[in-house]
Formats: C-alpha cells, structure tokens, sequence
C-alpha cells in the first residue's frame, strides 16, 4: 500500500476510535497530577500563590477550546462538523465561512484547547511536550482522511477554498461572517456533554489532589459547575430523547 492511502486509512481508523483517547489522557493526567501533589517540589507553582491563577488559566484555555466548538457547530448545517463514528465521513455541503474560513479544523482546534488545559494542570513538562506530539501525530491522520474525502467530493471548490486557509493556526485575516445564523438548539443537542465534561474533569484533579493530601480544602466553584452542568446534561439528553424541542430543520 502507497504511503498516501496508508495515512488515509490510518486516519479513517482512528477517526472512528477518537473518542477513546480522552480516557487514555485523563488516566495519564490524572496519575502525575497526583505524583505532583504527592511531591510539590517537582513543579515550582504548587503551594505557591500563584498556583490558583495557574489553574485559572488551564481552566481558562479549556473553556475557550469549547467555545471554538460551540460557535463553530451553531454555525453550521445538518450533516456536516458531525460525529460521523459508524457512517464514516459526512458532508453534504462544503463548509467555507465562519470558522472555517480562517481555519480549516476548527473543532480540533477547539479539542487541543480543551484538553491542552487538564494536561498543563498536571504540571509535568514532559507530558504537556508529549501531549502535544501526541495530539499532532494522531489528529494529523484523521485531519489528513478528512481532506483526501473532501477533496473528492467537491474537487476544484475544496481545493480553491483549502489553498487560502490554514489547517490549524487560524488566519483571523481571513474571517468571514457564516452563512448561516447560530443555532442554540443545534449546540445543545450536539454538545451538550462537553461542558459538564470539562468540569468534571477539573473536578476530579482538584478532589483526588485534596484526598491524597488528607485535605478539605475543595474548589467549590468547580464542585458548583460539575453539579449544575451535570443536571443540565441529564435535562438535555431526556429532552432530546423524549422530545423533538432540539430538533431544527436543515440544522
């Protein structure tokens, strides 16, 4: 097999097991944010009064990976930026403004940013580099599968539209207003696990930090978040099972 159409299958089979590598990161994370708390002296902000804004600004770029998410899909039509796990690859239309005019993977940008955060909460220099490695190599086959599938699809209109905007750094340059209006209905069916999960996640580091230290000294403002947007997911997902409240048309 040609190198191109090994790296198009390797993309394609890592496209439809993406959602395992969450897991494989937070176990990872979760394991050296603990050795940190167990010796603070292997990252010189722990027990520090910068510690707090240290993890302020973690939270920070996770918040602003999900926002990328959020407004990239309320932007964007009905089967396309989908989680196409057993269908494969979806696009029925070329997406070409909002966000994706200044940046050709902006949902993956919004995932590096998400999960950037938690991997600099461990402070282990070692495995932020590695993370980021990781995430390059492993995003870079499924982003690489994506673009051989568009390119067939729409030919000459992919091509013209790729050649101006950049895979992952955006070119804020080049933004153009969507297309479409922003769809509420379409986030919330469509992410609505995201945000719960990201603070359960900053949830789960502060906790165990605080147990292995025999410690009650709990960030109650991520306790506050992880319980409401953990309600607030229950709510969506009987509202979108039970219901068709979420449903929007072409959207």
């Amino acid at each position: 097999m040609a190198l191109q159409e090994e790296l198009e299958q390797q993309g394609i089979w890592l496209f439809k097991y993406r959602s395992f590598l969450p897991l494989v990161i937070l176990f990872i994370g979760t394991t050296l944010y603990l050795r940190t708390e167990i010796y603070p002296e292997t990252f010189f902000l722990e027990e520090t009064p910068y510690e707090i804004y240290y993890e302020m600004a973690c939270l920070f770029l996770s918040l602003l990976g999900l926002f990328i998410r959020v407004y990239t899909v309320g932007h964007t039509p009905k089967n396309t930026s989908g989680r196409n796990t057993t269908q494969g690859q979806v696009a029925d239309t070329l997406n070409t403004s909002g966000m994706y005019s200044i940046v050709r993977h902006p949902l993956y940008v919004g995932n590096f940013l998400m999960w950037v955060g938690p991997a600099m909460l461990t402070g282990n220099l070692w495995f932020i580099v590695a993370f980021c490695l990781f995430y390059w190599i492993y995003y870079e086959r499924i982003m690489y599968a994506e673009e051989q599938f568009l390119r067939r699809k729409f030919g000459n209109h992919y091509a013209k539209w790729a050649e101006n905007v950049p895979a992952f750094v955006p070119n804020f340059r080049n933004f153009r207003k969507s297309n479409l209006p922003f769809s509420w209905k379409k986030v919330l069916k469509k992410e609505k696990n995201g945000l719960f999960a990201l603070f359960l996640i900053f949830f789960i580091f502060d906790f165990s930090g605080e147990l292995i230290e025999n410690e009650t000294d709990y960030n109650y403002f991520l306790i506050a978040m992880c319980l409401l947007t953990g309600i607030s997911y229950i709510i969506l997902k009987i509202i979108k099972k039970k219901t068709t409240l979420l449903n929007e048309k072409n959207r």
